[in-house]
């Protein structure tokens, strides 16, 4: 939806361009669209200039953070069968503080907009003109249903709560957003002012936008680090999100990350690793590489010309894109072991939770070892993410570790296995 401010703007860029047309030389009229305030204009104007990136963007789960199911009833991507889901909310009475049978379940022709598809999907509903998250969550990995906040799902307002980092626009104050999803002006800034001036005006239009790259990588980090966070507003009791925030600002001014320290233990483990999604920031503040200026963006892309090389957004595949920096000096210790060089395997065990507990991997980027675990049984170690140690003994597996840890380094030539034949 466009602002009046947007039109505004619009229109004294366009008479602004009729009057070059016809008299040659006037020129653009800068001051006059930037003393109008910025307001958001949504990625479907951002593409008339930028196709190819939107393209790419399409592709990442950004765009699809929070998608309309009105307009496209596909975005659900489970039958919402009522039966079916309070018989699996049935298996967790345990744990539920409203009865299986008394949790709100809602319709499918009630569901405005859907959360999510990778690891689980929620659901908005309308109620009293506000937007709230129903009760039900549909876990994909393991197709199961789970409660989410069942007792007070209608006391948190979504735009409050997580509206700022699944929408792009959100205003607080009209109870409205732009877009649905993590758009182009989420990372980029609001952009009327950008859109409303010519081609022609280059230097002032790229004055008029947020290019991260062009950030000092401080600044850069936190646009990611403002939504791949937990914690609270500084600005907006309440607010899950960093309300006011705009990117290249200061994050710290706007925004209170969780913290074990604090008291989170729902969230992040005694060595102050997240337990939780969506924290990547708060681990990688915690790791060398953020010591040493390596960001998200070191990593990832949010998009770029043409197809991406990778479904998961990373530069390259898998451990891969670790050797793009590291180069494997030694081959003992777990290295001896691990021929496949499976950086991401230890380095980043998947001991966060997004839907299912270990579906996310961590981003400390440090292998933790069964020893952490003895010191303090709630705290996992990178071993026993793997299928091959899942159940064996703690103390067992700290001693191979050990035994490992003092082998040398191997020399000489590797012995062919008996029956091969070489080219050669």
């Amino acid at each position: 939806m466009k602002t009046k401010a947007f039109v505004q703007v619009l229109f004294l860029a366009l008479m602004s361009i009729s009057i070059a047309a016809c008299g040659g030389e006037q020129p653009i009229d800068v001051k006059a669209i930037t003393a109008q305030p910025k307001a958001f204009v949504g990625s479907d104007t951002c593409k008339m200039c930028h196709l190819e990136h939107y393209d790419s963007w399409k592709m990442t789960m950004h765009s699809r953070m929070l998608q309309d199911a009105k307009k496209n009833e596909d975005a659900i991507i489970v039958p919402i069968d009522e039966k079916r889901i309070r018989a699996d909310l049935a298996k967790l009475s345990h744990k539920l503080k409203v009865p299986a049978d008394k949790i709100y379940v809602p319709q499918k022709d009630e569901i405005l907009y859907t959360i999510g598809s990778q690891w689980k999907q929620r659901f908005l509903v309308n109620k009293d003109d506000t937007l709230f998250i129903s009760p039900i969550q549909y876990n994909a990995d393991t197709d199961r249903w789970v409660n989410y906040h069942e007792k007070d799902w209608d006391k948190r307002p979504w735009l409050l709560k997580c509206g700022g980092c699944h929408a792009t626009g959100v205003d607080l104050e009209k109870n409205t957003f732009n877009e649905p999803g993590v758009a182009c002006e989420s990372c980029h800034g609001a952009g009327s002012w950008h859109a409303a001036l010519p081609k022609t005006a280059v230097f002032e239009k790229r004055q008029t936008i947020v290019n991260p790259s062009k950030l000092t990588m401080g600044v850069a980090v936190q646009i990611c680090g403002s939504c791949h966070n937990r914690g609270k507003s500084t600005m907006k009791k309440g607010g899950g999100w960093p309300v006011g925030y705009a990117p290249g600002k200061t994050l710290n001014a706007y925004y209170k990350s969780t913290s074990y320290e604090a008291g989170d233990v729902k969230h992040v483990y005694a060595n102050a690793f997240s337990k939780g999604h969506h924290q990547q920031y708060i681990d990688w503040k915690l790791s060398k590489h953020a010591k040493e200026g390596v960001t998200c963006t070191s990593c990832h892309f949010v998009h770029q010309i043409g197809m991406a090389p990778t479904r998961s957004q990373t530069l390259s595949a898998g451990s891969s894109q670790c050797f793009q920096c590291h180069v494997q000096v030694n081959q003992n210790m777990a290295h001896s072991i691990h021929s496949f060089a499976n950086c991401v395997g230890c380095h980043m065990p998947r001991i966060a939770k997004s839907a299912e507990s270990g579906d996310i991997h961590s981003h400390v980027f440090v292998t933790l070892l069964p020893e952490d675990t003895l010191k303090n049984p709630k705290i996992p170690n990178s071993c026993q993410t793997c299928h091959k140690h899942k159940n064996e003994d703690l103390k067992e597996l700290q001693a191979e570790w050990e035994a490992l840890a003092k082998l040398p380094k191997p020399v000489g030539k590797a012995i062919e296995p008996i029956g091969y034949k070489s080219s050669r």
